[in-house]
């Protein structure tokens, strides 16, 4: 997906929020069911992989923590699995995935200093989407699919797409970190 492709011009953003608030108006939906038809700010997603592109351009390593921080707007520095605890007072913290939410892996020998990624659309219960940056080194990942794997459905654990279609090995999750919810 390209950065153009990624922009929306003001009149279509005006649009696009008049239609969710009518639609909003009218439907009375729950503020959960709101969340999951919530969506990423694009503006920010666009700075994040502008910013992607311009360290890939010089040759500069890409990381996950720049990337999710840009994109989410959530204002934490450090390694990727100090994310969770650092959120603690300052962020909410949630168990369940919230579109615009910074998906927080834990350490693990795989993971050695965790990995954050920024939820891009709930797909299912049991399935979203995400953005992301260094899963593959220096690159990134746009709507990467991850999956529930935990046996309390809590999103304790989850398949992170490796390639289209295939999932590979279980990796932990602390949980998510809602963006603009400063305690």
């Amino acid at each position: 997906m390209s950065v153009e492709r990624a922009k929306l011009s003001f009149r279509n953003k005006l649009m696009i929020a008049a239609t969710l608030l009518l639609s909003a108006g009218c439907a009375n939906i729950s503020p959960e069911e709101a969340a999951e038809k919530a969506s990423v700010d694009i503006e920010l997603r666009a700075l994040a992989i502008q910013e992607v592109r311009a360290k890939q351009a010089v040759g500069t390593r890409v990381w996950c923590v720049p990337f999710a921080r840009t994109a989410s707007g959530v204002q934490i520095r450090g390694n990727a699995n100090t994310w969770w605890s650092q959120a603690a007072g300052r962020f909410e913290r949630t168990k369940t995935p919230t579109v615009g939410a910074v998906m927080a892996f834990s350490k693990s020998s795989r993971l050695s200093m965790g990995h954050v990624a920024v939820v891009a659309e709930i797909v299912s219960s049991r399935m979203v989407r995400i953005d992301h940056a260094n899963w593959h080194r220096n690159k990134i990942s746009l709507g990467m699919g991850v999956i529930d794997v935990s046996e309390n459905n809590d999103w304790s654990r989850v398949k992170v797409e490796t390639n289209p279609g295939a999932y590979g090995s279980p990796y932990a999750v602390s949980g998510f970190i809602l963006p603009g919810s400063t305690i």
